[in-house]
């Protein structure tokens, strides 16, 4: 058994050792799942490890988040105490690459622990997630240097990261962003605001997106680069945190970045690749946040489920009425859907696949069900729904964001119309 005391380096130290021995190693991997080799047609199983991995996360969230949960809505407190604890584990930062010192999972094996997290309280999901999205534009595009250094500190201690790129005046519009740096000498001035910033004040560094040239008829795909910018670096302002409806414990807040200079060495690639960069992050953490929408719906299931079993209505618990166990039945199989939809996306791009296509299938078709999985849980409760001693009022405060953290869904069947073309076009 994987224990639940680990450390940081516990779980990579583990996978480090799976990995150097026999077929124990191998089984780490979803490309070589736990089916017997003589069956036939595809697998839905999950390797020896990942089921280890599945089982301590759900232990840990259940045990040291849900009892929390209401708390830190209540409060909006970040969750550091949470926060740090996960990180003991070792499961904060599961795709930090092996040769940097981190477990090099991949992000099929992160999206069972964003699964298991989210089950419990899918803003706190969010705070650990919003280090993935800061973090990926590092492992795509980042040097080994940059990696050793900015990668390196979230395994040295409990610190999180954030991604800067949306704006007041432009979210899904990334040809509209304003922020701008200019080369002086050695260094990029960084002037601009970012707005709906995850872990925005609580962030040890963050990747910023900014405008490098200058020419408005320049494409988004050339005009744009990425930086790595610490935190404390002068010129910065954390804005207020916001209130939100729901995830209320998630660090949300605007970032303003003058006269901020950061040295040249911090350019991710070269001018003009931050563009790619930034959007190939989302082809590895759509998937998770899919996955946050699955534990989410799993949780309206069970929560439904239960008091169903319990309410009595005309002489009978309710769920021995049809209108009730039919609502049941189809949250059942959203989450069974959505499940399905994220795992595909994960294993595509463990693969070594572009994955964009099934991402984006994944994250629309997971936060439409999260969604209606809470309406409908806050139905089957009734009034008792509707009131703040009952769980599911958040779980349906906490559903809303992922139709529009990410890439909003309309954003989402965009990108999927425009992949379904081009595959049309090249198989016809």
């Amino acid at each position: 058994m994987i224990s639940m005391k680990l450390g940081n380096r516990g779980l990579t130290n583990l996978v480090a050792s799976l990995r150097s021995t026999g077929n124990a190693a191998r089984s780490f991997s979803l490309s070589t799942p736990s089916c017997s080799e003589s069956e036939s047609g595809p697998c839905f199983g999950l390797s020896d490890i990942q089921q280890e991995l599945q089982s301590m996360t759900r232990k840990f969230a259940r045990e040291e988040i849900l009892p929390k949960a209401a708390h830190y809505d209540k409060t909006m407190e970040y969750p550091w105490e949470i926060v740090k604890k996960a990180w003991e584990l070792g499961i904060l930062n599961p795709h930090i690459p092996e040769d940097i010192g981190g477990p090099g999972l991949g992000i099929f094996d992160a999206c069972l622990i964003a699964e298991e997290v989210a089950y419990a309280c899918s803003g706190i999901m969010t705070a650990l997630e919003g280090s993935t999205l800061a973090t990926a534009p590092v492992v795509i595009g980042g040097s080994k240097e940059q990696q050793k250094k900015y990668l390196g500190r979230l395994l040295e201690e409990p610190v999180v990261a954030a991604y800067c790129v949306t704006e007041p005046g432009a979210g899904s519009d990334v040809a509209g962003l304003k922020t701008r740096a200019e080369k002086k000498g050695d260094e990029y001035i960084l002037n601009g605001q970012k707005m709906w910033i995850t872990n925005g004040g609580v962030a040890n560094w963050y990747f910023v997106l900014a405008r490098t040239d200058s020419n408005p008829k320049t494409s988004t795909n050339k005009a744009f680069s990425g930086f790595i910018v610490d935190a404390d670096t002068p010129g910065i302002t954390r804005e207020r945190k916001e209130i939100n409806l729901g995830q209320r414990c998630s660090d949300t807040r605007g970032v303003t970045f003058e006269d901020v200079r950061v040295p040249k060495e911090n350019l991710l690639t070269a001018e003009g690749a931050g563009f790619k960069i930034s959007m190939g992050a989302f082809d590895k953490t759509r998937p998770p946040v899919a996955a946050g929408a699955v534990g989410l719906s799993q949780r309206c299931l069970d929560e439904a489920t239960r008091y169903a079993l319990e309410r009595k209505a005309f002489g009978t618990p309710i769920i021995n009425h049809q209108a009730i166990s039919f609502i049941l039945a189809e949250m059942a199989m959203g989450v069974e859907t959505a499940r399905l939809a994220w795992r595909r996306a994960a294993w595509e791009i463990d693969q070594g696949r572009r994955n964009t296509y099934y991402a984006s299938i994944a994250k629309a078709v997971a936060s439409d069900v999260a969604n209606k999985s809470a309406s409908d849980a806050v139905q089957v409760f009734g009034g008792n729904g509707y009131n703040t001693d009952y769980p599911v009022e958040k779980l349906m405060r906490d559903a809303k964001i992922f139709h529009i953290y990410e890439g909003t869904s309309q954003i989402q069947r965009l990108i999927v119309s425009r992949e379904l073309i081009n595959r049309f076009k090249e198989t016809n």
